[in-house]
């Protein structure tokens, strides 16, 4: 398959968890080769994987999803139990950044590409859009919010306003990127063809977010609203609208992996589904 970027090409990162170890193996192919893209949405994990893309570290989100985690076991009850948070935010967004594999908050900032990060406002249950290259903390502010998945980690908050998981209310920002005029869009997807989520929504418990009544309904409904976009990208593929990467197989990968050799695995599948796509003079 051959695509030619253009000042309309769009690249969208759906989250995952640990599956956006996938989109990982996609990315450091697209360094290898120096392919970019005027125009870069991603929503949770794909947001976080998509900040080493932009400044060009190659292998550093492979080596904070596979490495630390093999070293520090950030994810697990454990951590729910003794920080409230299923995963270790401290080490993620502070010690990571800062002292154990800095980031490049330079290359971002002197970056040209367009970035959006998806988050999920807990007051109106609706999707916000943020675009930050040159305050570091609201960065690490906007992209901790877009990861925090309800009922496994603390509300979030970005300009003081409470935030959850984008994914909740925008998995799959498609329309949003055709909406700023980005109408060529490649999207790297999480899941196998046909996946769909369960059409029963999730169930929130009384005792929780019971001041966000709107983010509950979110909640709810997410499954539907993910199943539906599914269902327009499915069409746009089939029409030659959208190039999809996904996985060829389906995911033996959990949200919160912690099987090292299970996710190098699944990073080389992203790896190798990312090197049939060919761009441009290739």
């Amino acid at each position: 398959m051959a695509v030619n970027i253009t000042e309309r090409s769009s690249l969208i990162l759906e989250g995952g968890g640990m599956r956006g170890i996938f989109t990982i193996g996609v990315l450091d192919n697209f360094m290898d080769r120096g392919v970019r893209f005027p125009y870069i949405i991603g929503v949770s994990a794909g947001a976080c994987n998509a900040l080493s893309y932009i400044s060009n570290q190659r292998g550093r989100a492979k080596f904070s999803n596979i490495d630390m985690l093999e070293k520090y076991h950030y994810i697990g009850i454990k951590n729910l139990i003794f920080k409230g948070n299923i995963m270790d935010f401290d080490l993620l967004f502070h010690k990571l950044p800062e002292e154990i594999y800095p980031y490049d908050y330079d290359a971002l900032a002197r970056s040209s590409e367009r970035f959006e990060v998806v988050t999920t406002n807990c007051i109106t249950g609706e999707a916000c859009y943020f675009e930050e290259k040159n305050d570091p903390k609201r960065v690490i502010d906007i992209v901790k919010a877009s990861s925090s998945l309800p009922f496994v980690c603390p509300i979030a908050y970005v300009d003081g306003v409470p935030m959850a998981d984008g994914g909740v209310a925008n998995s799959l920002p498609v329309e949003r990127a055709l909406s700023q005029g980005f109408t060529e869009p490649v999207i790297v997807l999480t899941r196998n063809k046909g996946y769909r989520k369960p059409d029963k929504g999730s169930k929130v418990p009384f005792f929780m977010y019971r001041k966000y009544p709107k983010l509950k309904d979110a909640i709810r409904s997410r499954n539907s609203v993910y199943n539906s976009q599914i269902e327009e990208i499915e069409r746009m593929e089939e029409e030659g609208r959208a190039v999809v990467i996904r996985p060829e197989r389906p995911i033996e990968v959990d949200r919160m992996e912690r099987d090292v050799n299970k996710l190098l695995a699944l990073y080389e599948e992203g790896y190798s589904c990312a090197a049939k796509i060919k761009f441009g003079k290739e």
